[in-house]
């Protein structure tokens, strides 16, 4: 699906930036806290790098996660402009989104709980619903629920490093992945080999999931992707680009969750 990066792009990427720090694969590696042969497997491509690793990566050699997993991340972008560019979207923003890995999890073992065992609910589906879930919370709370960033993809809004989430998850045996034909064509779903741990969830947090669902979950690919298409965050979005949390409060209806004719008490 588009969005999602190989092994092997993620770790050409890395092997760019590292060298434009100049950082060597032994220094890197202890900065991180792991293993030089660990690393070497990481930007050959043979080792799935997870969620953890990667932030920490972003924090020694400075670059945005929202350019480092962009499809228009180009091999000759100067090291400088992706940390002037970096912090311009931050200083645009003001809540800036910090992804809580263990919400992120939970929130969606707790989805495909529920909606796994629908026949559409494949890829395109499932992110939806969490798109769906974060920006309805964000919009009645004005808080983030799972702090994942989206980006404007043709399909619909895509939670960046979701490929590196998934693959943890499969590799922690949390989730399992498989092909299926649907209408004749190929579809990828997932199916939780665990329960998600509900103490993660808070009541607010699982009321705005359970109305997700229960209003999206039985939509097929099409529809549910029209569906966000004609969302406000989405629309004000350019191609490629992150979706920023605070063009929830431009919804129109039927895509608003939030009485704006009355005082939200929390």
């Amino acid at each position: 699906m588009d969005g999602i990066l190989s092994q092997k792009q993620l770790g050409q990427r890395i092997t760019i930036l590292r060298k434009r720090k100049g950082l060597s694969q032994e220094e890197l590696a202890r900065s991180i806290g792991i293993s030089r042969p660990s690393l070497v497997q990481i930007e050959s491509g043979n080792r799935n790098i997870n969620i953890l690793e990667l932030q920490r990566i972003s924090l020694i050699l400075q670059f945005s996660l929202d350019d480092f997993m962009s499809e228009n991340f180009s091999a000759d972008k100067e090291f400088e402009t992706v940390r002037e560019t970096a912090a311009d979207k931050v200083s645009e923003r003001i809540s800036v989104p910090t992804l809580k890995i263990n919400k992120f999890r939970n929130v969606l073992l707790y989805i495909l709980e529920k909606c796994a065992g629908k026949p559409n609910v494949g890829e395109t589906v499932l992110y939806k619903l969490l798109y769906f879930s974060d920006f309805n919370y964000y919009e009645l709370y004005e808080e983030h629920l799972t702090g994942a960033k989206y980006r404007k993809l043709p399909y619909g809004p895509v939670p960046q490093t979701i490929d590196v989430i998934i693959n943890q998850m499969i590799n922690d045996h949390l989730i399992q992945r498989f092909k299926a034909d649907y209408f004749g064509k190929l579809q990828t779903r997932y199916i939780p080999l665990v329960k998600a741990d509900l103490t993660e969830l808070k009541a607010s947090e699982k009321e705005v999931i359970d109305k997700v669902i229960e209003q999206m979950s039985d939509w097929s690919a099409a529809i549910i992707s029209s569906y966000s298409h004609k969302d406000m965050p989405w629309m004000a979005s350019k191609k490629g680009q992150e979706i920023l949390y605070e063009l929830a409060f431009y919804r129109e209806v039927p895509h608003s969750v939030r009485n704006y004719d009355e005082t939200y008490e929390q």
